[in-house]
């Protein structure tokens, strides 16, 4: 009879798989030897594999580019990278190595935008898309880098005001996008996205505000479907009604150019997880191009704003397991080190299921489990809810620690969760650790250390914050490197502040 944790993920699910090995009986994520980042870095910890990220974008430009040359598809693809899902210098470093741009959502984004010009890592050229409600303050920063002459930013309208407001101090002309304010699907509990103008009201707003405004040029439509893009009759009629607006625009309006699909693309939440990405793509290019072709206009450049999918499947938790209780004959509660509303706040909040697996124990014996957290609250816990199924672990031993892994983190949990701020029930964040790869060779640098006692008395007024040490931006240490071989160097710790 088969009944060890091995046996089980193996009758489970297709496994290993591509990201996830096993090596002695213990798990790798990429090739990277998680029990030696716990054996340096200890648990709870974060992480974040960076090669991910130009993965995941390489991999999208590769099906616009397939998909457009099938269908002789004469318009450009561009891949923007949307900011909210993760705002870190890291992230955006090793996006922006991909000739992408930005899709920005608030006043501060633009502050990013500004130290990345500075940097050399985008120019003028680089698209800056300013997606979201604008208060006064958003206004004023996209005026700002309009003004210092940003030739690609398009800002994309959400209210009837806010042409008004820019054209007030904007000094040049100025490219705009209008946003579809989508149905949402049935089930939803309200009709109509809060985002947005609606599909009727879009080219007589164009004609009483636009058209007659030569400050004003109208380049961009953008569509968005709050459930993602999926293989579904309620998208692809979405789709079709977009493309009816664009059609209808574009015939009285030749600075538009540019269709704007937003973000939406599923990130791997199971190691059952399918989606063809080749063939949604595929279908959005060819739907495009005959709608436009049996209207007789040309198609437009396709941008997107993809947030989740550049950065989400690069992210990981670790925990231990420090405890279990039995509170009745059917619950075993498997007691974290750590909390799930603060570390994961969409498990509690919207009950996102991620990837979880043991990274150790997996020739010991299974058991049927609840996750719980360490914080008072009761919905600090992960169960079957979040898990799609039931939760199986190795067997907890006391005198054996047992370490578990969230994975596929990497969009909105940091943000969310408040991060470097204070936590629910004073409960640390994990150290957080930037992982590389050059070759073979794995590199491993700290972000940030776990929180202590003394950030939180200082966040509460109870201490004199620290002095807060000003990044130059030159003295970064490098990556401290893990020999990669068929029996992995033992990993050394790169004694370094927290990147900035």
């Amino acid at each position: 009879m088969k009944t060890k944790y091995i046996d089980l993920i193996d009758q489970t699910y297709d496994f290993p798989q591509k990201e996830f090995t096993l090596q002695n009986n213990e798990l790798q994520f990429h090739g990277v030897d998680l029990m030696e980042l716990i054996k340096v870095h200890g648990a709870p910890l974060k992480f974040t594999f960076l090669p991910k990220i130009s993965e995941n974008i390489q991999r999208a430009k590769g099906w616009f580019d397939q998909a457009m040359k099938a269908h002789d598809y004469k318009a450009t693809y561009n891949y923007c990278y949307c900011t909210k899902s993760a705002h870190f210098k890291h992230v955006l470093d090793e996006a922006l190595k991909n000739d992408i741009h930005i899709e920005t959502s608030s006043a501060f984004d633009i502050n990013i935008v500004n130290h990345l010009k500075e940097a050399g890592k985008i120019n003028d050229h680089t698209f800056v898309i300013c997606n979201g409600f604008k208060r006064d303050q958003y206004v004023q920063n996209i005026a700002q880098l309009i003004n210092k002459g940003h030739k690609n930013c398009v800002v994309i309208i959400d209210n009837y005001e806010e042409v008004r407001l820019l054209d007030q101090v904007v000094n040049t002309p100025f490219d705009i996008g209008i946003r579809i304010a989508s149905e949402e699907e049935p089930k939803f509990e309200f009709y109509t996205s809060r985002l947005g103008i609606g599909y009727k009201n879009i080219v007589p707003f164009y004609n009483k505000e636009i058209k007659s405004n030569p400050k004003v040029n109208l380049k961009m439509l953008h569509f968005f479907i709050n459930t993602g893009i999926r293989d579904t009759a309620y998208y692809w009629n979405e789709l079709l009604k977009c493309m009816k607006v664009y059609v209808a625009l574009k015939r009285i309006c030749p600075t538009l150019d540019s269709l704007n699909i937003g973000g939406g693309f599923p990130i791997k939440n199971s190691l059952a997880f399918d989606y063809d990405y080749a063939y949604m793509v595929d279908e959005i290019v060819r739907q495009i191009k005959q709608i436009c072709d049996e209207a007789g206009v040309e198609v437009p450049h396709i941008f997107t704003e993809f947030g989740s999918f550049t950065v989400g499947e690069s992210g990981g938790v670790i925990y231990e397991i420090l405890y279990q209780k039995q509170q009745n004959d059917r619950e075993k509660w498997n007691m974290i080190n750590s909390s799930f509303i603060t570390t994961m706040p969409d498990t509690w909040a919207i009950n996102k299921r991620f990837i979880m697996l043991a990274i150790n124990g997996w020739q010991k014996e299974y058991e049927r489990v609840l996750l719980g957290g360490l914080t008072c609250d009761s919905d600090d816990y992960y169960n079957s809810e979040q898990h799609l199924n039931a939760i199986y672990l190795p067997k907890f031993q006391k005198d054996k620690p047992l370490y578990i892994g969230f994975f596929n983190t990497g969009a909105y949990q940091e943000t969310i969760g408040g991060f470097g701020g204070l936590q629910h029930c004073l409960i640390p964040s994990p150290k957080h650790i930037l992982i590389d790869k050059e070759g073979t060779e794995i590199k491993t640098q700290v972000f940030a250390q776990q929180q202590t006692a003394e950030d939180f008395l200082s966040l509460l007024g109870y201490i004199k914050s620290p002095q807060v040490q000003t990044d130059t931006g030159s003295n970064t240490t490098p990556l401290v490197a893990l020999g990669r071989t068929e029996h992995p160097l033992p990993i050394k710790e790169l004694v370094t502040s927290p990147l900035k």
